[in-house]
């Protein structure tokens, strides 16, 4: 790897190739592991220096969370991150997502709230804005499909239930489980969260198509609706 003079004068144990080298993987620290792959700063700081840097300035707060909410315009709004930069930051981003979701399978069955949380968690948390989505599942829970249903502004977004079941008996569902972020990462629904919630429930009902549950997804964190007794399925 080309080294920059800025660091060449880093001391050897500070160096994350050569601690990488000596120590592995798992003792590197976040802004380690980021400095190895943007490989280089510039004339004026060390490539642990930018990716402290960037660690900082995510949009909605330090460090990788904040990290993988940016968009790639503004991550090329920091100073020393570039078109080439920006794509490799987001490719890694979307490598954790997908490395999230893998163990699942291409038709993942979904028995629990903790499953269908954990399955969609890396998706959902980093949003800047609502988005509402419809799982739709067959007769065995396993998944047919999903699909964004609305989004909305970072107070709230909006979907009738004409809406979601139009979209569900599309494609044929037997049931339907409701996921939505709040970008606040504090996941407790709204009283708006739970009427529209009941509505839904009882349209389902009458159609022949139940919501299994609604799942309200922040920061590393859910709340299931069914859980806390608000859907009576």
């Amino acid at each position: 790897m080309r080294q920059t003079k800025m660091e060449r004068l880093l001391p050897k144990d500070q160096r994350p190739y050569e601690k990488c080298e000596e120590k592995g993987v798992r003792a590197l620290t976040n802004q380690e592991l980021l400095a190895i792959l943007l490989r280089t700063g510039s004339m004026e700081e060390s490539a642990l220096e930018l990716a402290g840097r960037v660690l900082r300035s995510g949009s909605r707060g330090e460090g990788l969370a904040g990290l993988c909410a940016m968009t790639r315009e503004e991550l090329r709004q920091i100073h020393g991150i570039g078109r080439v930069k920006a794509m490799q930051i987001g490719c890694i981003c979307e490598l954790a997502r997908r490395m999230a979701k893998e163990p699942a399978g291409a038709a993942p069955r979904f028995e629990s709230p903790e499953s269908i949380a954990g399955y969609y968690m890396e998706d959902m948390r980093h949003k800047n804005q609502e988005e509402l989505m419809i799982l739709m599942l067959n007769g065995r829970n396993r998944r047919i499909c999903e699909t964004v249903i609305s989004r909305g502004t970072v107070n709230g977004s909006v979907a009738s239930p004409r809406e979601i079941f139009l979209e569900a008996l599309r494609h044929h569902a037997v049931s339907i489980v409701l996921l939505h972020n709040h970008p606040s990462g504090d996941p407790t629904p709204s009283q708006e969260d739970i009427l529209a919630t009941r509505r839904v429930e009882e349209a389902g009902a009458l159609l022949d198509v139940r919501l299994l549950d609604h799942i309200i997804i922040g920061d590393c964190c859910y709340i299931s609706l069914k859980e806390r007794g608000i859907i009576s399925i």
